[in-house]
């Protein structure tokens, strides 16, 4: 473990080199509905795939919404998530940008998920 998580800091460090942020979706696949995979907890590790790789870089890291999925079942929309990376320490500027993103993207007002 700690060779891959040496590779993984160097990559994610060497990526945020060329780019003040990188951004990646929160998961591989749209939110589901609250206890839809209590029965598949693959289903559910797979969620987390896109989270493992900063757990392991201990770099900064921030989710805001970004949209909300057209349900197949006509019922409620459900939230995607956009998650941004930073610098090592570069959480004030991390923060800032998120805020500016939920401030100009009105992702809260395109839908009103019930809950």
């Amino acid at each position: 473990l700690p060779q891959v998580r040496t590779l993984v800091q160097q990559e994610m460090q060497a990526a945020l080199q060329q780019y003040d942020i990188l951004v990646c979706p929160t998961a591989p696949i749209a939110a589901y509905k609250l206890g839809e995979k209590l029965s598949d907890p693959l289903a559910m590790y797979k969620g987390d795939l896109m989270t493992i790789n900063l757990n392991l870089s201990g770099l900064p890291a921030v989710v805001v919404p970004c949209g909300f999925t057209t349900a197949e079942d006509g019922g409620a929309p459900l939230p995607v998530g956009l998650q941004m990376v930073g610098r090592m320490f570069g959480e004030q500027q991390l923060l800032q940008l998120a805020h500016m993103y939920e401030q100009t993207a009105d992702v809260a007002g395109s839908a009103q998920p019930q809950v």
